[in-house]
């Protein structure tokens, strides 16, 4: 082997000849990762009757090792709308950065017109800016694309905020470009455990609209609880925002409080035994 470090652990072209790379070029058409190994698990959110309360964990799992534990997957978009992100961290990535390329050509197009897009509502972000049901149907569209291209990104994205006519709204999008909205959402085993909780408290939009903002919050809450018991992938830190008229307030350090895994010791069969 050559062990100089401009060719390291190459076959010596001495020995054995000149390197050949050609079975490198194989023509054929462009392939991009189909198993995602940095994940992200659930995010939930749910609407009340002023706004949208969302929150995710803060671990990405390198396969089934919690080994990222201050991943924030939570995004604000324009002080207008949040994106939460489940599935593989790359992608999340990438569309952070898109996200915020898009941030910086809404707030340079529309710095010049500071007028509502009505004049009732002061609190209305400018005429033309994109509101999170345009940001979610921007979203559904480029992930179809990239599902038609054969390069999608691994991503199940939850997007709430406020739509046209300023009222709460929630919606899906997954890696196929499959949309759907609901007064509650939620994204990997959230679907599973947290849907059924919420879904007590706003199974419809009549629901929804009588919930009070601290409510949801508590809702979010036991839903995050029930996720560390029950989610290997998931963490008791999490994030949790709220979105209302009067913007996104974000936090990003929360911790579940009172956790406990003394109630294992009564289980049957659980550690030493005494017979």
């Amino acid at each position: 082997m050559d062990h100089r470090p401009q060719a390291w652990g190459r076959p010596r072209d001495d020995v054995y000849g000149a390197y050949d790379a050609s079975y490198l070029q194989s023509g054929g058409p462009k392939t991009a990762t189909q198993s995602p190994i940095v994940t992200g698990t659930s995010v939930i959110a749910i609407k009340f009757k002023d706004g949208v309360v969302m929150a995710a964990d803060n671990l990405a799992s390198y396969g089934s090792l919690a080994r990222f534990t201050d991943v924030k997957r939570l995004r604000p978009f324009l002080s207008t709308s949040v994106v939460g992100f489940g599935g593989d961290v790359s992608d999340m990535q990438f569309l952070t950065r898109h996200l915020n390329e898009l941030a910086i050509d809404e707030a340079y197009e529309h710095e010049s017109s500071p007028t509502s897009s009505s004049e009732d509502d002061p609190n209305a972000p400018p005429a033309g800016q994109l509101n999170a049901a345009n940001l979610h149907k921007y979203l559904s569209k480029l992930m179809y694309r990239r599902r038609n291209d054969f390069d999608p990104l691994w991503n199940q994205i939850l997007v709430a905020g406020f739509d046209s006519a300023s009222a709460p709204f929630l919606a899906s999008v997954d890696l196929r470009g499959t949309t759907f909205t609901s007064p509650s959402l939620a994204t990997g085993f959230g679907a599973m455990l947290a849907q059924p909780i919420m879904r007590r408290y706003a199974a419809t939009e009549a629901d929804a609209a009588r919930l009070t903002r601290e409510e949801a919050v508590k809702v979010v809450k036991e839903c995050m609880k029930v996720l560390f018991y029950r989610d290997a992938r998931s963490l008791d830190r999490y994030s949790i925002a709220v979105v209302t008229k009067d913007g996104v307030e974000l936090s990003e350090d929360e911790q579940l409080e009172r956790q406990s895994w003394a109630f294992a010791e009564r289980i049957k069969g659980y550690g030493t035994q005494t017979v």
